[in-house]
């Protein structure tokens, strides 16, 4: 079992920076695909950025340049670097872990972080 716990989210204004970190507990994350999701009320939770095992990266189109996802494996965090925030940013953003083995497919989310971008 994996325990996820997202921090860094508040209220920002447009053009400035936040950075989110996920920090894990119960596994190693090293292992594992990671993954910053975020959702609005009324719209499907989107992938904004992604991590594999192996450091294989990708983004969101809408966020390229702009975000970037890392993580430290020795002390089991990742983190999204937002820069540039834009109003449409604004949403609750989820950590979430995932891994397939012989077993069968593992995935873990956190409770959620919400950022604010105003004007």
């Amino acid at each position: 079992q994996v325990q996820l716990v997202e921090s860094g989210g508040g209220l920002v204004h447009a053009g400035g920076s936040l950075r989110l970190s996920c920090a894990a507990s119960g596994r190693a994350l090293s292992s594992y695909a990671m993954g910053w999701y975020r959702q609005v009320p009324g719209k499907q939770r989107e992938l904004v950025a992604g991590i594999t095992a192996l450091g294989g990266l990708n983004y969101l189109d809408a966020v390229k340049g702009r975000f970037s996802i890392s993580r430290d494996n020795a002390k089991n965090i990742v983190y999204l670097q937002m820069d540039s925030l834009k109003l449409e940013d604004t949403a609750a953003y989820y950590c979430n872990a995932k891994k397939r083995t012989l077993d069968g497919e593992y995935e873990y989310w956190g409770q959620g972080t919400q950022v604010t971008v105003s004007t």
